[in-house]
């Protein structure tokens, strides 16, 4: 299995508009994203410090309809 990467929520967000998700709101430090022909959003915490924990992250992947290998490739 391929061990996901520390990441920022900012470098995160690059990566899900790759995969065409766009910004649509934001309040606080939390980032709502969705994507046409989706019927959810994903929520993206952009913490002014660290990464995101990696069972987070596992789970906005998850959530974004992406595998981890897919992700990986993305970066």
């Amino acid at each position: 299995m391929t061990h996901l990467p520390e990441i920022t929520g900012s470098k995160l967000i690059r990566i899900l508009k790759k995969d065409g998700w766009t910004i649509k709101s934001q309040k606080g430090s939390h980032v709502k994203l969705v994507k046409k022909n989706v019927m959810h959003f994903i929520i993206v915490p952009v913490h002014a410090k660290g990464t995101i924990p990696k069972g987070t992250l596992a789970n906005i992947i998850k959530d974004a309809g992406l595998t981890i290998e897919k992700f990986i490739k993305m970066i």
